[in-house]
């Protein structure tokens, strides 16, 4: 089957989820877009071609976007894979999709390597950095501060204070929730360099 006949399919079964999903019967979605009952049925089965002003009508009264409707059903929207870092020890995946409230992003990243010490490597940026530690220890440096955060303790700290972390004694992984400056700064491969 073709990628364009298996997308046309996806469209049409999430026309009819989101109807169904409602509640509506096709008379009530017709109401609401103007297309009539008939024609309505028709796009769910296959029967005819829809049309982006069709479309455009769907995802109003469905509550939808046309992206949405129309998105690829490959697997780039389940699988989140990793980014590595090498030179900085770190691989990440970033867990949302989106920008979360207030540009908040939630990420799951592993360290190898231990907290940079150099005066150069203490980060500061505007913003509140949050992370909870699934495994092994982090060393968190804070200007003049050394401190131990173990596996089931989490930090939270202001990013205007000089601020590095790293893995103590090997590999540890972080949950972490990073505002907009702090995803820049931990989790940009290209900001790494």
């Amino acid at each position: 089957m073709k990628q364009e006949d298996e997308v046309d399919r996806l469209v049409r079964a999430r026309i009819r989820g989101l109807r169904l999903a409602k509640g509506w019967s096709l008379d009530e979605l017709a109401t609401r877009t103007y297309l009539s009952p008939s024609t309505l049925s028709r796009i769910e089965t296959g029967h005819r071609r829809i049309g982006l002003d069709q479309l455009t009508a769907l995802a109003r009264a469905l509550d939808t976007t046309l992206d949405e409707l129309v998105e690829s059903a490959g697997d780039e929207d389940v699988v989140i894979r990793p980014q590595h870092d090498e030179r900085r020890g770190r691989t990440f995946w970033t867990l949302n999709r989106q920008e979360g409230p207030n540009g908040m992003t939630v990420a799951r990243v592993r360290i190898t390597r231990p907290a940079p010490r150099g005066p150069d490597e203490l980060k500061v940026h505007p913003g509140h950095d949050w992370f909870t530690v699934l495994s092994g220890t982090i060393e968190l440096l804070l200007a003049e501060r050394e401190i131990i955060v173990e596996t089931g303790q989490a930090a939270s700290f202001s990013t205007m204070v000089p601020h590095a972390f790293g893995a103590v004694d090997g590999p540890a992984e972080i949950l972490a929730v990073l505002d907009h400056e702090g995803r820049r700064t931990h989790l940009d491969v290209e900001s790494a360099s």
